[in-house]
């Protein structure tokens, strides 16, 4: 068997901007005490500061909240931008939700992906990549030494600064970097020795990313700075749904995915999003088949999750987006049937089970004929007395 896979889901979230924020905050709260119900490893919340849609500000206090209605899934910043915080104050956030969930917390960082954020901060986009990298330095020194540090940039200034608190864990808090398209966080990862999460899922209409490329980045630029990295701390996200059949699945989603597509990259961003030669009503089949999103049934998830493995050489671990593409009633069965049907087929829950059902199959003679001289033993000691 191949190394089992950790699945989990990835909150940006996004919501239809007619709905009213409070319901949709308290469901995604919902959703991730169902996935520690069903025994997902992971649930990832974003922040988020315009558009409407993403509408988590502050992913830190969610994940406080959920903490408390939780009791094994971890929770991690998905991602916190660190171009917009004061370095000190993200490491010690993440100390103290590292404490208040017994060691659950991934620290998720990233430079930030929605321009008009930094807009507002007066942040050129220009600085994002190099903040993020001089904020990364300073918050594994603060999380990983006891000793001081100081540090002085044209964004923040630290004197004589340590964490009076350290982590929770021995083994301290794990840190992933998110990626996207550009080699920039996959080259950071694999200098820093940092964990790695990729946008399996572009913008409709967009191909793939060869992700298996942006791994290699991670592994050249750790081996220039004397490091090794990890495939068992890559985590693919990706847009899944499941149903008991295809037909049923494409049915559910269908209505959610268009205005996904066209009501939040084509009206609020101005992005192209048709591909060519496909008509609106058939994107949908259009980008499953260009493997940006896997949607039908327990089977075709199964294929689909294969298909990635073999397209990036191995991973280990896959968020789930956690879109309102159908009802709640509907994607909550999603979220079941996969964690029943899905899942264990790459965690080898299954191992198991099948050896003990083939062992006995294949032994059955045996048992029974065991089985029929007990009968017959019995009956003749009844008849006896």
């Amino acid at each position: 068997m191949t190394t089992p896979l950790k699945f989990g889901a990835f909150l940006v979230p996004l919501h239809d901007i007619n709905e009213k924020p409070t319901l949709s905050l308290w469901r995604d709260m919902r959703l991730i005490e169902l996935l520690d119900e069903l025994d997902y490893d992971e649930a990832w919340v974003g922040e988020h500061h315009s558009g409407g849609w993403a509408n988590i500000l502050a992913p830190e206090l969610v994940i406080a909240a959920v903490a408390e209605r939780t009791r094994r899934i971890r929770l991690a910043t998905g991602v916190i931008s660190l171009p917009y915080h004061n370095p000190f104050m993200v490491a010690s956030r993440a100390v103290q939700l590292d404490h208040l969930t017994r060691g659950r917390f991934i620290l998720g960082v990233g430079a930030g992906s929605i321009p008009s954020d930094p807009h507002m901060l007066g942040i050129e986009q220009t600085e994002t990549r190099p903040r993020t990298a001089e904020a990364l330095e300073v918050i594994q020194h603060l999380l990983g030494s006891d000793e001081t540090i100081t540090r002085k940039t044209d964004w923040f200034t630290l004197q004589d600064a340590r964490l009076q608190v350290a982590p929770y864990s021995p083994g301290g808090i794990e840190i992933a970097i998110s990626s996207a398209l550009s080699p920039n966080s996959m080259r950071t990862a694999g200098r820093m020795g940092l964990g790695v999460m990729s946008f399996g899922s572009p913008r409709p209409g967009i191909p793939l990313p060869d992700l298996g490329r942006q791994w290699r980045y991670a592994e050249e630029a750790a081996a220039e700075a004397g490091r090794t990295v990890d495939r068992a701390d890559w985590r693919i996200t990706q847009t899944v749904y499941v149903a008991e059949t295809r037909e049923e699945a494409y049915a559910d989603v269908r209505a959610g995915f268009d205005r996904w597509v066209h009501g939040y990259w084509e009206d609020i961003f101005h992005l192209p999003v048709g591909i060519e030669g496909v008509p609106r009503g058939q994107e949908l089949e259009a980008n499953i088949e260009m493997g940006n999103i896997i949607v039908g049934s327990v089977d075709d998830a199964v294929a689909g999750i294969e298909r990635l493995q073999e397209n990036t050489d191995g991973f280990g671990g896959m968020l789930l987006m956690a879109h309102d593409w159908a009802p709640w009633d509907k994607m909550r069965r999603s979220y079941e049937l996969f964690a029943r049907y899905v899942a264990p087929r790459f965690t080898g829950a299954l191992v198991r089970p099948r050896l003990s059902a083939d062992w006995v199959t294949a032994n059955g003679h045996l048992f029974e004929a065991g089985y029929q001289a007990a009968i017959q033993q019995a009956m003749g000691q009844a008849a006896a007395t």
